[in-house]
């Protein structure tokens, strides 16, 4: 009590003041002939001064109490102080113990703290509780922090098998390459199962979290401890986007990066978005409210501020990629990252309903317009791609094109983007906003209905746009092919190859039967025309024409020319190629149909005029020979060769 030592005269001149008046009322009172009013007066004041006596020494008694149960708090603190062991790591008898002693520090401030502390020994105590209060809650945050991080469980679920091998993925390749990929890799984007929550602290830790954070918010050490949390759980939280392999990136590295390794990355940032927001973030809402839950919005706030700047990281990496160069074989990586947000939005709004995330929810909607944006830019080049592509050099032997080949498999691989698309392809208002081949009116119904359109959709408009584009192409490239019959080989080939790839897949739902129907016709029309174009001459040396009764002469002549001119058809469209068996097999039939029977005919009509040596082919070495065309291999009849 030696620093208490200088109140005790003030205390003491008090008292004596009390007794003084306690004696002048008693004086008083002696007296008879005071009125019953007086009386009751100086009674009442005898009363009220036994009260003020009372009341100042059970103050005296209590600041005594305080002062030896800050005593015994302060050294219990101070031995924890010195001892370097975690509180909590030594079993639950401390802890608990701690715990009690915090709280009872924090009840003596706050009860000094209600006081009317005069003198400055009383003042000198209530800072001596304050001192005490701030060790004990720096000790708390430590022991809190080490607990996060010594008690965080390993995030490795069995979904994580996502983490596919890139070569697995497929790649669109670039116009004019032999093919595209058809497997074409996508990444689901559909909800096939519920959220997931996981714990990422090992759950019989929580109630100790739980009882520090209230102990600590109550104490008015609130902020002191939402930071501790934030800084343990950003650094969990970077440390899973390390394990996912996601690169901390500026949108100029972005930009700078090959399209192999952006494509790459594009990938698994698909994938990461999934299980990084339906997973881990769901599970670090979940581990927020578990500790913070009874403080009000503070879980809320803490969570926006341990995860903003990881997702606005992620964010910022599908900005970047939207403002890249649009070329066409980024429109399916960037339809998965639009379609991936898209169907993500839902849970980042429910993640981020309050002020503290309105920063994410308004830039992921950002994010997506500018996808949107990229996507519609790509597809414009896409098609910008297929009418300025040129070629000095004709495909040998008049076959499928590589550019038919790329663009009917990449307009297949698009359907299975077709309700995003759809909605993509269009404005607000439900217009078309990019520009349609001159012969494509969507405004005509007549011809949607023609072209077999099913529902008229932008998807149906562009695709049909984008197939009147390759024909004109292709009509392009015929004309480097001197040979009018190849021409027609080379076209037949192609649109019966767009024909057939649209019959055997998505695409016929969306360009429809009318369009099917209209491209069998072109085909068999350039089949017709190669048929007239090649035989018709040929067939005319058969022809009777007049007197059949020739001159042996002219009918040795005429067997001469023919054979000369079929084996000069055998010799160059031998190295001609119909890729198709199906196609191949019916213009074979069809040609051997009108050759042979033309060949057989004018044989019997002459056989009694011209001898067997005239007759250098029979018709069944003809038809034998007709199977040798368009196989892509040239031969020759002048050499010894003959069908066994």
């Amino acid at each position: 009590m030696g620093e208490y030592d200088a109140a005790v005269p003030e205390l003491e001149g008090e008292e004596n003041l009390i007794a003084a008046a306690k004696q002048i009322v008693r004086a008083l009172g002696s007296k008879r002939n005071l009125t019953d009013d007086a009386k009751k007066i100086l009674t009442e004041l005898g009363t009220q001064l036994t009260t003020i006596t009372t009341i100042s020494e059970n103050e005296v008694d209590e600041i005594s109490d305080d002062e030896g149960r800050l005593n015994v708090i302060q050294e219990k603190i101070m031995i924890w102080e010195t001892d370097q062991s975690m509180i909590w790591d030594l079993g639950p008898n401390e802890a608990n113990e701690y715990i009690n002693s915090a709280d009872e520090v924090r009840k003596l401030t706050e009860k000094l703290e209600a006081m009317c502390l005069k003198d400055d020994g009383e003042k000198e105590l209530l800072r001596r509780a304050h001192d005490v209060l701030q060790i004990t809650m720096a000790r708390l945050e430590e022991e809190f922090k080490h607990m996060l991080i010594q008690n965080r469980q390993p995030f490795e679920p069995e979904h994580m098998s996502f983490r596919s091998s890139e070569e697995d993925a497929g790649s669109v390749v670039s116009l004019g390459d032999e093919s595209f990929e058809e497997s074409q890799h996508r990444d689901s984007v559909s909800r096939n199962s519920e959220e997931y929550i996981v714990d990422l602290v090992y759950p019989y830790t929580i109630p100790e979290l739980r009882c520090i954070a209230n102990l600590m918010f109550i104490s008015g050490y609130g902020h002191e401890c939402s930071q501790a949390y934030v800084s343990v759980r950003r650094d969990a939280l970077d440390e899973f986007l390390l394990i996912l392999e996601i690169e901390k990136l500026s949108i100029e590295d972005v930009l700078r990066l090959e399209w192999g390794s952006l494509n790459s990355k594009i990938r698994r940032w698909v994938r990461t978005m999934k299980i990084f927001v339906r997973v881990y973030l769901a599970s670090e809402k979940c581990l927020s409210e578990q500790i913070f839950g009874d403080l009000g919005t503070v879980n809320l706030v803490s969570f926006a501020e341990v995860s903003k700047a990881s997702m606005l990281r992620l964010l910022n990496f599908g900005e970047a990629v939207s403002i890249g160069p649009h070329k066409p074989e980024k429109l399916f990586p960037i339809l998965d990252m639009y379609e991936v947000l898209a169907d993500l939005l839902p849970d980042i709004d429910s993640l981020y309903a309050d002020e503290a995330g309105a920063r994410v929810r308004i830039d992921c909607r950002e994010v997506l317009r500018r996808l949107g944006d990229s996507v519609r830019a790509a597809f414009l080049e896409f098609e910008n791609a297929i009418s300025t592509n040129t070629s000095t050099n004709p495909i040998a032997g008049g076959g499928v094109h590589p550019l038919t080949k790329y663009v009917m498999n990449y307009l297949n691989a698009l359907t299975g983007y077709r309700e995003t698309l759809n909605f993509l392809l269009k404005d607000h208002d439900g217009e078309d906003t990019m520009s349609l081949s001159p012969d494509i009116n969507p405004s005509t119904e007549e011809e949607n209905a023609r072209e077999g359109a099913c529902d008229g959709s932008p998807l149906a408009l562009h695709f049909r746009s984008v197939a009147s584009i390759l024909e004109c192409n292709l009509d392009d490239k015929a004309k480097l092919y001197r040979d009018a019959s190849l021409q027609h080989i080379f076209l037949m080939n192609n649109i019966h190859y767009m024909a057939q790839k649209v019959v055997n897949s998505n695409l016929k739902s969306i360009l429809g039967d009318g369009w099917i129907r209209k491209h069998n016709w072109k085909f068999q029309q350039h089949e017709i025309n190669y048929e007239r174009n090649t035989w018709s001459s040929i067939l005319a040396i058969l022809k009777e024409e007049g007197n059949s009764n020739s001159s042996r002469t002219l009918l040795k002549e005429r067997f001469r020319n023919f054979y000369t001119a079929f084996e000069e058809v055998y010799r160059t469209q031998t190295a001609w190629s119909i890729p198709n068996a199906l196609l191949r097999e019916d213009l074979r039939i069809s040609t051997s149909l009108k050759v042979i029977q033309a060949y057989r005919t004018f044989v019997g009509r002459h056989t009694n005029q011209v001898s067997d040596k005239h007759i250098k082919y029979s018709a069944d070495d003809l038809q034998n020979y007709l199977l040798d065309l368009f196989e892509g291999s040239q031969r020759s009849l002048h050499n010894p060769h003959r069908r066994s």
